[in-house]
């Protein structure tokens, strides 16, 4: 089996900082990518950063220049350092990652998501 387990989240005032933390824990060959991933009320989930095995990253152009994502992959861990929140940055954070794991026949990869952070951003 394997776990995302997110934390950091919280209530913070409009231009201030959270940095969240996703760890990954189990049965893991390796890790490919790690993002991030939020939810507003009555919107749909929307990718806001991702970073690959290789050191590639990207992020959604909402958060460019205020949102920094790191991977520290000794520790299976990815960051996402949050500066200058704005109130309609509230939502549901979530961490994904896709994985590979030892199977009967092989190498497979899996997609996993974690339970979700709230970060609420007040004006």
């Amino acid at each position: 089996q394997v776990q995302l387990v997110e934390s950091g989240g919280g209530l913070v005032q409009a231009g201030g900082s959270l940095r969240l933390s996703c760890a990954a824990s189990g049965s893991i060959f390796s890790i490919n990518a790690m993002d991030w991933y939020r939810q507003a009320p009555g919107k749909q989930r929307e990718l806001v950063a991702a970073s690959t095995s290789g050191g590639g990253i990207n992020y959604a152009d909402f958060v460019k220049g205020r949102f920094s994502i790191s991977r520290d992959n000794a520790k299976n861990t990815i960051y996402l350092q949050m500066n200058s929140l704005k109130p309609e940055d509230t939502a549901v954070y979530y961490c994904h990652a896709l994985i590979l794991r030892h199977t009967l026949v092989g190498v497979n990869e899996y997609s996993y998501w974690g339970q979700g952070t709230q970060v609420t951003v007040s004006s």
